[in-house]
């Protein structure tokens, strides 16, 4: 990267799609509802999982983590950026693109491990259905939870720290949200020390989940192979399936998005690609697990029916 003048920065500049000016009002109407739907979506998974007993397990505990972080990450950046499709001066402050990246990184990367101990529980709940209730006790399920958020934002607060002390050559970004990546290529200094956390943490958050998940899901398979009955097998298959969908969907996306080879004729496709890849993955979770999961959809009917009846007296 060519080192230019530093830049004293007070405000980011937000450019990415502006240069089709038609793109943004349909961008616009398209996010909004998705984003509605996000926030319909997971909060009645987490209001279920809550008023209904039958749903009171480590599973759906969990899941209730998937919501709310679902809510959260997309709160982070879509709210301001269907200000930005709106607005002719898109920009940000500097500490609204600070706490942007903060949440972004730390949701992210929280995710990544929260996937990775929900297919743990998934494990012992088929491989050991016996000691189920005993390994996966109340005390442990809120640990393991609150582990995945410390060690998301620890690393989240460590590399957003670092990166943005840095000086800056200039503040406009050529994307929606202020992206890691996109600030390192701003930075008027030696960024090698940032770049190595980024790798650590790559390898930490995405890749020893991604392990851990497909290590879990060998054994899961093996075990369900060995049931005798078919019944038995669709049964527990039918425990984790959804699950497994949301795993394929979240690691296949962030794949075929960050893998892809980038080139400026692709640059365009790559932001679209980018944004529905922030917003499609949390509004499928909730839809996945209601039209996958037989008890998600009869807490749902049983809680509607319940206010109905109320509404009615």
């Amino acid at each position: 990267m060519e080192k230019g003048n530093i830049t004293p920065v007070t405000e980011f500049f937000l450019i990415g799609l502006s240069h089709y000016p038609g793109l943004q009002l349909a961008l616009y109407v398209l996010c909004l509802v998705m984003y509605l739907v996000i926030l319909l979506g997971n909060s009645i998974l987490i209001i279920i999982s809550i008023l209904d007993s039958r749903l009171h397990t480590p599973m759906y505990f969990f899941l209730g983590n998937l919501s709310f972080l679902d809510i959260c990450y997309t709160s982070s950046s879509i709210p301001h950026m269907l200000i930005n499709f709106m607005s002719e001066r898109k920009s940000i402050s500097f500490i609204g693109c600070t706490l942007q990246m903060v949440i972004s990184i730390g949701l992210g990367c929280t995710e990544c491990i929260l996937l990775a101990v929900m297919a743990y529980d998934r494990y012992v709940a088929i491989c050991n259905p016996l000691r189920y209730t005993i390994i996966m006790n109340k005390g442990l399920c809120v640990q393991m939870a609150a582990l995945t958020w410390i060690l998301g934002f620890l690393y989240s607060l460590t590399q957003t720290m670092l990166t943005m002390r840095m000086p800056f050559c200039g503040n406009i970004i050529d994307q929606l949200i202020c992206e890691i990546l996109a600030l390192l290529k701003l930075i008027c200094a030696d960024i090698s020390l940032s770049e190595s956390i980024l790798m650590v943490g790559s390898i930490v958050f995405l890749v020893m989940p991604l392990v851990l998940i497909l290590f879990s899901y060998i054994f899961i398979l093996s075990t369900i192979l060995r049931i005798n009955s078919s019944e038995g097998r669709k049964k527990a298959f039918s425990t984790c399936s959804a699950h497994l969908t949301v795993v394929i969907l979240f690691y296949g996306t962030a794949v075929f998005v960050y893998m892809k080879p980038k080139s400026k004729d692709t640059k365009t496709s790559d932001e679209l690609l980018g944004l529905s890849y922030a917003i499609i993955t949390p509004m499928l979770n909730p839809i996945i697990y209601s039209l996958r999961n037989k008890e998600v959809k009869g807490a749902f009917e049983k809680v509607l029916i319940r206010n109905l009846y109320l509404k009615r007296i």
